[in-house]
């Protein structure tokens, strides 16, 4: 799966948490989450720091000011509206490997993250299994 469809194919299942995900679906996914989210949040820190490095004059480093607290904001905004998708591709990831989407609680628990992780890089299930057939 390219890039792109899986992206197009995360957020066609915005909230699908059934059936099943290839590696590369989830993985496209965490990259281009990843990107968008730290690209936006990288912008507003730098502009945040450009406008407190600047002159002590807030007046006149305002505008920098705003427009990385928008940047920074646009981050979280976009981040957040992503939560979804990721926890459902997560889901269906984990589904590809015969498992339930629920262990995804593992980032509570200490060093549960790279449990998961370990999950989601591990491959799927050969035809079919409980949560469905084989994904394309």
């Amino acid at each position: 799966m390219s890039f792109a469809t899986a992206v197009r194919t995360c957020f066609q299942k915005y909230g699908t948490f059934d059936g099943r995900a290839k590696r590369s679906e989830f993985w496209w996914w965490a990259l281009f989450q990843t990107l968008v989210t730290g690209v936006l949040a990288f912008i507003g820190v730098g502009f945040i720091i450009g406008a407190s490095a600047g002159s002590p004059d807030v007046q006149a480093n305002g505008p920098l000011l705003v427009v990385g607290v928008i940047f920074y904001v646009m981050a979280l905004l976009v981040g957040l509206a992503m939560l979804v998708p990721t926890y459902a591709v997560g889901c269906r990831r984990l589904h590809d490997r015969g498992q339930s989407g629920w262990l995804q609680l593992l980032v509570l628990v200490p060093c549960g993250s790279i449990v998961l992780i370990v999950f989601w890089v591990l491959g799927g299930t050969p035809g079919d299994n409980i949560y469905g057939p084989e994904s394309v």
